[in-house]
């Protein structure tokens, strides 16, 4: 299932966080394509997120590519690489899914929360979601790249949000065609294939194992979660179903 829009929600605001969010990804996308395989390699391993290098406290100096040894030491502490892992992809696959996944949801989230409380949300929903992936596997050496954990706390509050909401979805099985969910069903799904692939995950899990970051979708969307209903508490109002275009909180 491939969400592409969100008709029945009506913004108040134009979501220039999100666009710029966007932007920025492609950007460093961009730069990627510039980079062959090896030097590819090496700006991952350089601002990734390496969960040994947080749990270990000490950060990689080199990297061994089976014929030279190349620097990977970042000139930002450990920590600040969750930030910088959020702009990188590992190809137009994972990049195109995040970004689309961003622009149909994140919008929605933006208009509600504010320009800057939009940000400071996506950035602490990312951190969250490192967190939980290095507690599922803190002695990977394999570094942790991409938006998804970040846009996963994005689903998350849109979840709360936007429950009734019907997201025109490109469905591909033995037919082709285009279907209005509820975002209730979509993103409930979605959070269940990813704790699913998180399980299965578990038992293969070691230093050099990369693939999806299940948990780190799981995380992101569990803080959102409970990030949305925080905000909303915080302002006094209840988490009230959005039925229609004009039925605000």
């Amino acid at each position: 299932m491939i969400p592409l829009s969100d008709s029945d929600i009506i913004r108040e605001t134009r979501p220039y966080i999100t666009i710029g969010i966007i932007g920025l990804n492609s950007l460093v996308f961009l730069y990627e394509l510039t980079l062959g395989s090896v030097q590819t390699a090496q700006f991952f391993y350089k601002w990734g997120f390496i969960p040994l290098e947080f749990t270990g406290g000490k950060e990689f100096e080199s990297l061994f590519t089976g014929t030279e040894m190349l620097p990977i030491q970042s000139s930002i502490p450990t920590w600040g690489t969750a930030i910088t892992a959020m702009f990188m992809h590992g190809g137009f696959m994972h990049f195109g899914s995040n970004m689309l996944f961003l622009w149909v949801f994140g919008d929605n989230v933006e208009d509600r929360l504010g320009h800057i409380k939009f940000i400071l949300f996506y950035a602490a929903c990312g951190i969250a979601a490192i967190l939980t992936q290095v507690a599922a596997n803190g002695q990977s050496q394999v570094p942790n790249i991409g938006a998804s954990g970040a846009i996963a706390g994005v689903l998350g509050a849109y979840l709360v949000l936007f429950p009734y909401s019907r997201i025109n979805t490109l469905v591909v099985m033995y037919f082709i065609t285009i279907v209005r969910i509820p975002a209730l069903f979509m993103l409930a799904f979605w959070f269940i294939l990813q704790f699913f692939g998180g399980i299965g995950s578990l038992a293969a899990a070691t230093a050099h194992t990369g693939g999806t970051a299940y948990w780190a979708h799981v995380g992101g969307f569990v803080a959102g979660v409970i990030f949305i209903a925080m905000y909303i508490k915080s302002k006094g109002g209840a988490i009230l179903p959005h039925r229609n275009k004009r039925e605000f909180y």
